[in-house]
């Protein structure tokens, strides 16, 4: 690889659009970074080094594929767009630590793709997910990694602005949901800077946010059945017009009666939504669900 040839500047990303006959694609998300300051200030904000690995998902024409090989031991780069692959190998064919695999990151086993990697000498313990993320995955993705217990640190992502309030959002407002209670349950979020739209290529209608979520030693509650948790949670706000007694009974086919006495038991009001909870309530509800549905309480399973 050259590096002295930045990848991420208009004239490089466009002739290698070109060259390869290779076009943004609007329905995969693509914006292809053209700016070297932002894409160095990313990696400053991952901070990795030689002993760690990191996971690039949607690695676009490489831009920032090549600043995480100058800083990090390992970079595993995951995309889903096969047009791409011939100008990312063209790119990294010989740099040895960069790891070019062609799979969706949504449906792919994330921790099996690293699995060669995550016990490599001279690599610490876990990974590190940095990435400009394309904007539709993002959502998804990042519940996934919240709630799948992959071995992650840290994971830097570019994210459109208005989602990296979502992640630091509070009870009560409408961007609190559960990818907030997500990001409450299992980091410390924080925004690192805001990015404008005109540093890509094409240019998005948006500006966007990079954002830190530094993994927590331990989750600020502690709950009998995490899945069970991930469950409530999501049903809360599948439906989170409805009020709590409805919108559980609803989304995880409990019976009515079960759902009314757990919420007494967790001294939560029915007529609440799920807008309105904290974590701490959440759990606590979670915990009363798990104990009604082990006493026979109701015949169905609701992580069915």
């Amino acid at each position: 690889m050259n590096t002295t040839k930045r990848i991420a500047t208009p004239g490089v990303t466009r002739g290698l659009m070109q060259d390869y006959n290779v076009a943004a694609k609007k329905s995969l998300g693509q914006n292809f970074i053209i700016e070297p300051q932002i894409i160095s200030r990313i990696v400053q904000t991952a901070a990795c080094d030689k002993q760690d690995l990191v996971l690039e998902i949607g690695p676009g024409l490489g831009s920032l594929t090549q600043a995480l090989a100058e800083a990090a031991g390992q970079v595993v780069a995951v995309e889903i767009d096969q047009t791409l692959l011939p100008p990312l190998n063209a790119q990294f064919a010989q740099t040895p630590n960069v790891a070019l695999i062609h799979a969706d990151a949504l449906q792919a086993d994330l921790a099996g793709l690293l699995s060669p990697y995550l016990n490599q000498p001279g690599l610490r313990p876990g990974f590190m997910v940095v990435a400009n993320l394309p904007y539709y995955i993002t959502t998804p993705l990042i519940l996934r990694l919240l709630t799948d217990n992959a071995p992650w640190r840290r994971l830097v992502f570019m994210v459109q602005k208005e989602l990296a309030a979502r992640l630091q959002a509070a009870p009560g407002g409408k961007d609190y949901g559960a990818l907030s209670l997500a990001v409450q349950y299992r980091a410390a979020a924080k925004l690192a800077f805001t990015v404008p739209a005109a540093v890509f290529l094409p240019r998005p209608k948006v500006d966007s946010a990079v954002v830190v979520l530094d993994r927590l030693p331990a989750p600020p509650v502690q709950v009998a059945d995490e899945a069970m948790l991930f469950a409530v949670i999501r049903a809360g706000f599948n439906q989170r017009r409805k009020t709590l007694a409805n919108a559980l009974g609803n989304v995880l086919a409990l019976d009515k009666a079960l759902v009314t006495a757990a919420l007494d038991m967790a001294g939560i009001a029915g007529t609440r939504r799920a807008e309105t909870l904290t974590l701490a309530e959440f759990a606590a509800l979670t915990d009363a669900i798990t104990q009604m549905t082990q006493k026979g309480g109701n015949s169905q399973n609701p992580l069915d």
